[in-house]
């Protein structure tokens, strides 16, 4: 059995070249990132890796910032590109550590988001796509991004959404910025259920039936809050007065429960039993995939690698549950070839 990390972050060296002479100098969670000795070096990222033994393997992707947050459409989709092609590289020479990248796709670029997801997926191989919660604060269901999830839906590939949020986005309206990094600490799960929220009510999965989303950080707050995302909203409208919210609720095909819990969660959760388990819970098994968020914990790689696995080992789950949390899972919705 495969250990399969599905989401898990790198730079390589291509496209940290490119980024640092872009930016100059990094700053806030670049620097963080930058600084972690696993992003960037290949052979401490193999020693990290060969703590886990020889199942253990990576599906790759950019960390964060958002491209579309440190450049212009045109630079993010020259980074975008750089990214893709290096990842690429890295999975064909060593194919048994990574089997195989996630683009990341450049979402501002009004032909590039198609195109360039287009070529990382069928000239490159990447067996899905990486989206932020918000583009350059907007909402994923405006009508200019739609092209994206038409070509994702056409080609049956999952798109991964990770969390964007920064410290310019304030917790009280009377202060310009977070403080605490509670942006990152809560702001980041609140991203994820916003954006789960507005496709779901956008009726993203009438349009695209069995679209497939993944989310990072077991789901964001919504397995926790399955009540007031149930029966809670069940009464949408009955808060608001301007404009009849409960029709919204009434156009979708399903209740609105079943939109949620067709989204896939990955088990990236900082080491913590719990929030595994609501998303076992609320996901159901098969939605469910082993990540571990790495390198990004105190050790710089091997912790929250090492606690995952810890705590799926010691779920009180059958054989064949924690197989497909394991590897059957992301074989099945990445189409991998083992």
């Amino acid at each position: 059995m495969k250990k399969i990390d599905v989401f898990n972050h790198i730079w390589p060296k291509p496209f940290f070249d490119a980024l640092i002479a872009h930016m100059g100098s990094m700053s806030d969670i670049t620097k963080r990132s930058g600084d972690v000795p696993m992003m960037t070096d290949l052979g401490r990222r193999f020693q990290v890796m060969d703590e886990f033994g020889p199942d253990y393997c990576q599906i790759l992707s950019l960390a964060s910032p958002p491209l579309e947050k440190v450049a212009d459409p045109e630079k993010a989709l020259e980074l975008s590109r750089i990214g893709s092609d290096a990842m690429a590289e890295l999975c064909q020479k060593h194919p048994q550590r990574f089997p195989g990248f996630m683009g990341t796709a450049p979402m501002t670029h009004p032909d590039g988001l198609v195109a360039e997801s287009r070529r990382a997926i069928e000239d490159l191989g990447a067996v899905a796509m990486q989206i932020y919660t918000n583009i350059n604060g907007t909402p994923l269901d405006l009508d200019e991004y739609a092209p994206f999830f038409d070509y994702m839906h056409s080609v049956n590939k999952p798109v991964f959404l990770h969390p964007a949020r920064g410290a310019n986005f304030a917790d009280y309206q009377s202060e310009e910025q977070s403080e605490y990094e509670i942006w990152w600490t809560f702001g980041w799960p609140y991203e994820t259920s916003a954006a789960m929220a507005r496709m779901v009510f956008s009726r993203f999965f009438d349009r695209w039936p069995g679209l497939k989303v993944v989310t990072h950080h077991a789901g964001g707050m919504v397995p926790f809050f399955e009540g007031r995302v149930g029966p809670g909203w069940d009464q949408m409208g009955a808060r608001t007065s301007d404009r009849d919210l409960g029709a919204v609720r009434r156009a979708l095909k399903r209740p609105h429960l079943a939109y949620f819990k067709e989204f896939y969660a990955d088990t990236a959760s900082f080491g913590s039993r719990k929030a595994i388990e609501h998303a076992m819970d609320f996901f159901g098994e098969g939605r469910v995939l082993f990540a571990s968020d790495a390198p990004f914990d105190p050790e710089g790689g091997p912790y929250y690698i090492r606690e995952t696995i810890r705590i799926i080992d010691s779920l009180d789950i059958s054989d064949a549950q924690r197989r497909k949390i394991y590897q059957d899972n992301a074989v099945n919705l990445l189409q991998l070839q083992l």
